[in-house]
C-alpha cells in the first residue's frame, strides 16, 4: 500500500495507496547501524540528509532500510517514529487517519509536537 513519488519542493515521498486508520503501524524498517567514529565521513555526503541519530546516547547512526529513510518531515506530522533498538528496526506509526494517496510524514525532531528548527537552523513547512 506504500508508495514512492513526488512530493513538490521535498523531491520524493512517501504516499499510501489505501486509508490508514490512526495508530497503526505502517512499516517496521531493519537499520544498518553506523558507529559514532563513521559520523564525520558520512556528513560529508548525501546519506547525511537520511540517517536517524542512534544508540543509546543517540552518537551513532542508523540508515531506515525500506522507505524508512524516504518519510518528509512536516510539523503537522500524520505519523511518527519509535525505534525498537534491541530488535533493530524504527517502526513508523499512524498518529491519525491518512487517506488514500496522501502524503505520510514525520517530524524530523522526533516528537510530533515539537516546533523547534531542524538540524540545519531553519523552520520549513511543506
Amino acid at each position: 500500500m506504500l508508495y514512492v513519488s513526488f512530493s513538490g519542493s521535498k523531491g520524493r515521498g512517501v504516499f499510501t495507496s489505501k486509508k490508514i486508520e490512526s495508530n497503526t503501524v505502517i512499516e517496521r524498517c531493519p537499520v544498518l547501524e553506523l558507529p559514532p567514529q563513521d559520523l564525520k565521513h558520512i556528513d560529508q555526503t548525501e546519506v547525511y540528509n537520511y540517517y536517524f541519530s542512534w544508540g543509546e546516547k543517540m552518537d551513532a547512526a542508523a540508515i531506515a532500510l525500506g522507505l524508512g529513510s524516504i518519510y518528509n518531515h512536516s510539523y503537522s506530522p500524520n505519523a511518527l517514529y519509535r525505534f525498537d533498538m534491541e530488535d533493530r528496526v524504527i517502526e513508523f506509526i499512524s498518529i491519525k487517519k491518512i487517506r488514500p494517496n496522501e502524503e505520510v510524514t514525520i517530524n524530523y525532531n522526533g516528537s510530533p509536537n515539537d516546533q523547534s528548527p531542524l538540524w540545519d537552523g531553519i523552520q520549513w513547512e511543506p
